[in-house]
């Protein structure tokens, strides 16, 4: 394809601003395609529209929404997306108008079916006083779940006036919701009037509504394309719940008909208002993917006894399902055929019980639901009706484990072309069973992500360099050497001999510690500071109070709206700071918790461990402690995650990170004057990977860093040339090398060009080398091989693996059996990772399968008998998830930036005596 001819300042046609984002085409047909500057898309029709709704992630023609677009320009063109919808909205309306039925013609009856059943709450609205009896002779009352919304929409609006987040005009008088105001977003936004003129405001971004009513304020928080902008600050889930409450409305029209026919098939009811009863619940099984979250401040005993609503807890809490079970087309007759006139809910609770009891019984881990795995084998029963018969032991033991290593070992095939093409890391991840068996789990990264190749038992050569030496040959000879870039172990000594002979034998290897592992021992070395240690001590302290008392925990879930206090990372350490970091977060909350009425007169308040807690929440001095050890470690837990990071290749940033954590620490005025005191931690665990050749590497090549360096990088070129002899060893090729990077230094030919220079911020570097590398092929294949590199193995394990089993197996066949089946499992455990939604379903600390890093935080020190008066299990009500805005994200690679200036990071701390104060 050629470019096409884009000047700087385009025709008039050529102004819509998502033209800046896209890169016009023309193919061997004559005919203009555009290209998404972000994820690379091609759009081979539609136009800019389809582009810009691609960017704006809008439902449309602009097929799936960009992954990769920066949040501020994906804001941009919904906006931009708003105007352009607001001057189609009178042809809108009209087509509205012909699509709404007449409510008085002859199917008024039929029409009417909705307005008996709210949709989005599923509570019968009131018909009768006290309740409206169903077909199984129970009541639902209907002030309580009335009640229990306006306490949420309360308890929000209490929890954002706490935290200043925004303000309300003194002309503008509050009104409460009345019991009427049942749809779902009224929870949402608070009520004003001005002037005898009434206001929404949302309870997120603080947007004032005059008009449009509550289906603009939902559409508002759908992000909905429509009548008004879109909230930027809105949780996923309630986003979420709004777009199905808005597609719910949007298809009433649609399925009356579906009514219609469901009612001829169950005429036969001499009831008829029976009848409409069962037709509206058959078409809220099929319709509806996400229920209503439940009202966080509902009391929890009524939660969990099913009280107050009419509902058991398993109807109110429901979560985004994965996958949607598909119901037969003729549900409706199957239910008439066998007089199933009944609720439909005992019939799922009958399901969700057999699911139960088979789990118990096999003692398989409760969060296995969660898989995507365990949604589609649901799915696949339910497509198969009532005629279906289970595998035998025998059958999955033969062909059905055959066929799944057939599937994966076809992912290995298809992963060895990107191995060849740009190279890949083999990661060495040790590890220590409970049963103190050391492990080695065996994985290879390339651009395509990670596959899982082998796990072997070191446990009786763990400290003999030759046998090390022997296992990491054998890795590299079976996925070949020529394909290998680095291999990525801990930096513990024992490796250090076994590497050095590996990268002797292989020269174009390279062995890189783990920057994860580094940076890890740093955050240790920062808990060992007699500063640091006792603050989490106490917090820890502060925690495990709460998580062992149900009545406690229950109360702080509610009064932090559904954010937990535990924060799980992927260290030890990793959770002691992001846990002490989300607890500054819910400061004010907490102590609105201990402040409360319901905390002063617990019986909890005037336990020694209960006056400790409001000692620690009301001590200032606690809190301003926090905050500086979250100032001081942030950066680095910054690092961790990027390190880590497995959708973008961390050797490109992880340079750029240790000096902007190392400059933090220089600049902040708290720490300035001790810097160097940290800065000798930091330098000690991070010394070899400041002077690799490959991480420098990636720095110098990813030219948003490059190009907002300032001084001389003489240090940085060195390193970049001991790259260029290690991975090349054609001498003709080297020099080539050499001078192409005097073109990229110099920024000439299309280095220079306006796109390239925008494209710094926008691609990926390894991306960027791709589109502008190609009047340096040969430094631009090195870039493409360096960049498409992870350098860490520092990853969750799966707790699900039958590791042991295949390490305690004699026999060879049944050896060689298990050895496959956790070759299937642990990629399938990856492949699901990189699928699953993030936060799709809120982690329960205290879940007993969690990772141990979070054991120190929720287990008591002593071991106690257990008093079922104050830990009851049965009272805990589930984790919700977060639904209050504890504070915006900054994307963690963007908040590295730009501009390298200070030579003595750089250079790091050289002849300074520091170890007097460390307090290690």
């Amino acid at each position: 394809m050629d470019f096409g001819n884009n000047s700087e300042r385009r025709p008039k046609q050529k102004r819509d601003p998502a033209w800046n984002y896209c890169q016009m085409y023309k193919n061997g047909d004559n005919k203009v395609e555009l290209k998404c500057m972000f994820c690379g898309k091609i759009f081979k029709g539609g136009g800019i529209h389809r582009v810009k709704e691609h960017l704006a992630g809008a439902r449309g023609d602009g097929g799936s929404p960009c992954s990769r677009v920066d949040p501020n320009v994906r804001l941009a063109m919904q906006e931009n997306l708003n105007g352009v919808v607001g001057r189609r909205k009178k042809k809108q309306r009209s087509f509205d108008r012909e699509e709404t039925p007449n409510p008085n013609d002859g199917n008024a009856e039929v029409n009417s079916l909705p307005n008996a059943y709210d949709l989005n709450t599923g509570i019968d609205l009131p018909q009768t006083k006290g309740g409206l009896e169903t077909n199984s002779g129970k009541g639902v009352n209907q002030d309580s779940s009335s009640k229990e919304g306006e306490t949420f929409r309360m308890a929000v609006i209490g929890l954002q006036n706490a935290n200043n987040a925004y303000k309300t005009g003194d002309d503008m008088e509050p009104v409460p919701l009345s019991s009427q105001k049942r749809d779902l977003a009224w929870k949402h936004c608070q009520m004003y009037k001005n002037d005898g003129k009434v206001l929404l405001k949302c309870l997120y971004c603080g947007k004032v509504f005059s008009g449009g009513g509550i289906y603009r304020f939902k559409e508002h928080l759908a992000g909905r394309v429509g009548n008004g902008s879109i909230c930027s600050k809105v949780h996923p889930n309630i986003r979420l719940q709004m777009q199905e409450s808005l597609n719910i409305k949007g298809t009433v029209v649609k399925k009356k008909k579906k009514q219609k026919s469901g009612l001829e098939v169950l005429n036969h009811c001499a009831d008829t208002s029976e009848v409409h009863t069962v037709a509206n619940r058959c078409d809220l099984n099929i319709d509806i993917d996400l229920l209503a979250a439940p009202d966080t401040l509902q009391d929890t005993n009524a939660i969990i006894n099913g009280e107050g609503n009419g509902q058991r807890m398993g109807d109110r809490i429901r979560r985004e399902p994965i996958g949607q079970v598909p119901i037969p087309e003729n549900f409706n007759a199957i239910v008439a055929d066998n007089d199933a006139v009944s609720d439909l809910r005992p019939v799922t609770d009958h399901v969700q019980m057999a699911i139960g009891r088979f789990l118990f019984y096999a003692g398989i881990p409760f969060d296995v639901v969660d898989s995507i795995y365990f949604q589609k084998m649901i799915v696949a029963i339910a497509s198969q009706g009532s005629h279906i018969s289970s595998p035998s032991c025998n059958d999955l033991r033969s062909w059905i484990l055959k066929n799944s290593v057939k599937e994966v070992k076809s992912d290995l095939d298809r992963f060895r072309g990107y191995w060849e093409r740009s190279g890949c890391s083999i990661l060495v991840d040790e590890w220590v069973t409970e049963k103190d068996r050391r492990l080695v789990n065996v994985t290879v990264n390339c651009s395509e992500g990670n596959l899982f190749f082998k796990s072997l038992d070191i446990s009786e050569i763990k400290n003999s360099a030759d046998a090390l030496y022997e296992l990491l040959t054998n890795v590299i000879e079976e996925i070949g050497a020529r394909n290998v870039l680095q291999v990525i172990t801990s930096s513990e000594e024992r490796y250090i001999v076994p590497v050095k002979r590996l990268t002797d034998s292989y020269p174009s290897i390279f062995w890189t510690p783990c920057a994860g592992h580094c940076i890890n021992l740093i955050l240790e070395d920062f808990k060992k500071l007699e500063w640091i240690t006792p603050i989490l001590e106490q917090a820890k302290a502060i925690t495990r109070f709460i998580y062992n008392h149900s009545f406690i925990l229950n109360m702080m879930r509610r009064y932090t709206v559904g954010v937990d206090l535990i924060d799980i990372g992927a260290t030890h350490s990793a959770t002691d700071f992001l846990t002490l970091k989300r607890m500054i977060s819910l400061k004010q909350n907490l102590q609105q918790m201990v402040n409360s009425e319901e905390w002063v007169e617990s019986p909890f308040a005037r336990e020694p461990d209960g006056l400790v807690v409001i000692d620690f929440f009301c001590s200032e001095s606690f809190w301003s402690t926090c905050v500086l050890i979250v100032r001081l470690i942030d950066p680095f837990l910054r690092l961790l995650r990027i390190a880590s990071n497995e959708k973008r290749p961390g050797m490109a940033y992880v340079y750029a990170g240790l000096y902007r954590a190392k400059e933090t620490i220089k600049k902040d005025p708290v720490h300035q004057k001790d810097y160097l005191i940290y800065w000798n931690i930091v330098d000690q665990r991070s010394q070899q990977l400041w002077h690799h050749p490959v991480l420098a590497t990636g720095f110098y090549l990813n030219p948003k860093y490059f190009y907002s360096t300032g001084g001389d990088m003489h240090h940085i070129r060195s390193l970049l040339y001991d790259c260029v002899e290690k991975m090349e060893p054609d001498t003709n090729i080297q020099d080539k090398i050499v001078k192409e990077t005097i073109n990229y230094q110099n920024g000439a030919g299309d280095f220079g060009r306006k796109m390239a220079i925008r494209a710094r911020d926008i691609l990926l570097p390894a991306e960027w080398w791709s589109a502008y590398g190609a009047t340096c092929p040969n430094l631009a294949r090195l870039a493409v091989r360096i960049l498409s590199q992870t350098c860490s193995s520092l990853s969750n394990r799966p707790h699900h693996i039958a590791f042991e089993p295949l390490h305690n197996a004699k026999n060879s066949l049944e050896h060689q059996r298990l050895s496959d089946l956790v070759f299937v499992q642990y990629n399938w455990w990856l492949r699901e990772r990189t699928q699953k939604k993030k936060d799709q379903e809120p982690v329960d600390p205290i879940l007993y399968t969690n990772p141990r890093v979070v054991e120190d935080w929720i287990e008591n020190k002593e071991c106690r008998a257990v008093d079922h008066s104050i830990s009851d299990w049965t009272a805990v009500a589930p984790p919700l998830g977060n639904l209050m805005d504890i504070g915006s994200e900054i994307d963690d690679f963007e908040a590295l930036d730009a501009g390298f200036d200070d030579e003595e990071v750089f250079q790091g701390v050289q002849d300074h005596e520091v170890n007097n104060g460390l307090g290690l």
